[in-house]
């Protein structure tokens, strides 16, 4: 059987999780790539991917990104929160970010207790 090589160009920070992600699972990235590859090539094509939410299924595996894209986003905002030097404790930008947290928190918790 021959194979056709993809490039693939995505942030270091999303290659890295997604290297971390199929190691923990065991399976190989090109494995994780070509199963995503025919299952897209699938879809009906007048019918954007994120519209499908046909199934329960779907529904569930739709919320699920949007809790890790939040999961994302609640990382890197705690990662600012714990930079922001001394004297600017205490400011409108460091209450924000504090305020940010506790609310993509919620929600995420939130998020976990829909399609249990």
């Amino acid at each position: 059987m021959h194979y056709a090589q993809v490039k693939v160009s995505v942030k270091p920070e999303i290659a890295a999780a997604f290297k971390a992600a199929c190691a923990e699972q065991g399976v190989s990235q090109a494995q994780v790539l070509s199963a995503f590859m025919a299952d897209f090539s699938k879809k009906p094509k007048t019918e954007p991917p994120t519209t499908r939410l046909d199934s329960r299924k779907r529904r569930r595996a739709a919320v699920q990104r949007i809790a890790e894209l939040l999961g994302a986003i609640l990382y890197a905002e705690e990662n600012y929160f714990v930079s922001v030097p001394d004297n600017l404790h205490g400011s409108k930008w460091h209450e924000a970010s504090e305020a940010s947290i506790s609310i993509l928190q919620e929600i995420i918790d939130n998020l976990g207790d829909i399609y249990v």
